[in-house]
């Protein structure tokens, strides 16, 4: 819907370290009074579209909500009586190659000159932004449960702050022993992208499924279920290729972890991002 350059939820500065975006108290209060607009695009065949308009009638809990077009959102954003979510293209700022990404953004509405002003919630990736919609929009569920914990969680913790909020998530990180982790082999490095190969290095249950069987493990909200998330550029060199692992049912975040794209590098879970993820 929109084109936006700034600081994101997930900037990542120095190695693993990334700078997480924390709505103030005010703000907060602010978005709770508010209608919130799922800003539909123009496509009626848009598969964001329609996993989103599912999404927010499955798990959103926070406002009240309805879905508006992207003419009517321009006629209403300017109100603080509304808030808004939306798949929108995003790139960084500080980024000089302007790299565009899919975020899921929730933001306040206001007398905002322009919509690069809004107040920003919570914002996480989906995809790279010329990735097609049928690879990522199925996933939009997990998120919307993610970004409406994280405004809960900065609610019920006032005194968390952009230099504490990503201490906070990695010491309550979930224990992934007793989950069973949902993989797409085309997501894994080629030389673990096997049962027995991924096996040798990963000591928890685990599964290759089909996008069709993540899908159902998210609608379902399936206790038992962990499932990769990530987001990367393809066979494009110099570029970030994010890890993330969610839990199915309430959107915890196991893992996260990021890696430049480069020829022994590849858009994929790498070897050693296993090793990582079930370090003590």
């Amino acid at each position: 819907m929109r084109l936006v350059g700034f600081l994101l939820f997930f900037y990542v500065c120095t190695g693993i370290k990334a700078q997480l975006e924390v709505p103030t108290q005010e703000l907060i209060h602010a978005f709770l009074k508010t209608k919130t607009y799922f800003v539909l695009e123009d496509n009626p065949f848009s598969e964001a579209n329609i996993q989103l308009k599912t999404a927010a009638q499955k798990f959103w809990k926070l406002t009240p909500y309805d879905f508006i077009s992207v003419e009517e959102f321009e006629s209403k954003r300017k109100s603080n009586q509304y808030s808004f979510v939306s798949v929108d293209d995003i790139y960084y700022e500080l980024d000089k190659s302007s790299t565009k990404y899919k975020f899921l953004c929730v933001y306040m509405g206001g007398n905002y000159k322009n919509e690069s002003d809004m107040p920003q919630l919570c914002t996480i990736p989906l995809a790279y932004s010329d990735q097609e919609e049928n690879e990522y929009a199925y996933k939009i569920g997990t998120l919307l449960i993610f970004v409406q914990n994280h405004i809960k969680q900065i609610k019920e913790n006032p005194t968390l702050k952009k230099s504490t909020i990503l201490d906070y998530y990695n010491n309550n990180k979930g224990n992934l022993q007793n989950k069973t982790l949902y993989l797409k082999n085309n997501e894994v490095e080629k030389k673990i992208n096997t049962e027995n190969a991924f096996k040798n290095i990963y000591p928890y249950p685990f599964k290759f499924v089909s996008q069709d069987e993540i899908e159902k493990a998210i609608d379902n909200k399936s206790p038992d279920i962990v499932f990769l998330h990530k987001v990367g550029p393809g066979k494009k060199n110099g570029y970030r290729s994010y890890q993330i692992i969610l839990g199915a049912q309430d959107a915890q975040i196991y893992f996260f972890d990021y890696h430049m794209v480069n020829d022994n590098n590849p858009d994929d879970l790498l070897e050693k991002e296993v090793k990582k993820m079930i370090k003590k």
